[in-house]
């Protein structure tokens, strides 16, 4: 096949396993732990390698930052024979006592709106409950909590989750958006996970969601220097534990 289009991906460079990154340079963390990685490009925010963890050949790449973006990877690397998807990121929790921790959601609310270009807004944006048992469970073994309530994805970061200058001055409630979520027990806010979830449903790639809780609502606690980069290396560790473990399941 030819190269898609744009993340540069074949069926031959591409694993049936791959990892999402919505930063590209977290990529570079992840390939560290791969044997034989081979760079498959760097193309727009799409960074991808492929290559072997404890025998396991597994794709890592990024998604950028949103939904939009995040479709175009689902899309291509399906299209190069993915089967297992696995996001991998950070979030915004509602729950003081999640920072350092981890969301693994079960679903997630649609409040962006690329899922609804594919599939009206009564679908559910589900995980998938083998692959969120196992994520979880490697969570534990790193020695870490982890929550498995709904999380919710947005498109507008600053119109949204976090108050700015432009918000101030057009007198935009940021705080009445967070509260209404609170109010319904949502455990965090992401840009990606629901549209990624709904597409994974679609295309009967399992797929769920592992994202580390590195700041609060609106930015009122997080992870500093030393801390956050140690915690997002084992967010690597945990993401490629998970994919090891689960290709051992199905062996089974």
């Amino acid at each position: 096949m030819k190269p898609t289009l744009y993340m540069k991906c074949t069926q031959e460079t591409v694993s049936p396993y791959v990892i999402f990154s919505g930063d590209p340079w977290r990529v570079e963390v992840l390939k560290e732990y791969l044997d034989n990685p081979i760079h498959v490009a760097f193309s727009r925010e799409y960074n991808t390698y492929t290559g072997f963890y404890k025998g396991v050949r597994i794709t890592v790449s990024s998604t950028g930052i949103g939904a939009p973006s995040a479709a175009i990877a689902m899309e291509e690397m399906y299209e190069c024979g993915m089967k297992v998807a696995l996001r991998m990121g950070t979030v915004m929790s509602l729950k003081d006592n999640l920072l350092g921790h981890y969301i693994v959601p079960t679903g997630s609310i649609r409040d962006e709106s690329t899922s609804a270009t594919y599939v009206d807004r009564g679908y559910p944006a589900v995980a998938d409950f083998d692959l969120v048992k196992i994520v979880s469970d490697a969570v534990r073994s790193a020695g870490s909590h982890v929550d498995n309530g709904i999380n919710a994805t947005m498109d507008g970061y600053y119109s949204q989750m976090r108050e700015s200058k432009l918000s101030k001055e057009r007198q935009t409630d940021i705080e009445k958006v967070l509260y209404n979520l609170k109010k319904n027990n949502v455990s965090g806010i992401d840009m990606e996970s629901s549209c990624m979830l709904v597409l994974g449903r679609l295309m009967n790639v399992k797929t769920a969601s592992l994202t580390l809780v590195t700041v609060l609502e609106n930015l009122k606690d997080m992870l500093r220097d030393g801390l956050r980069e140690e915690k997002e290396k084992e967010l690597c560790r945990i993401a490629l534990e998970s994919i090891y473990q689960y290709h051992n399941e199905v062996k089974k």
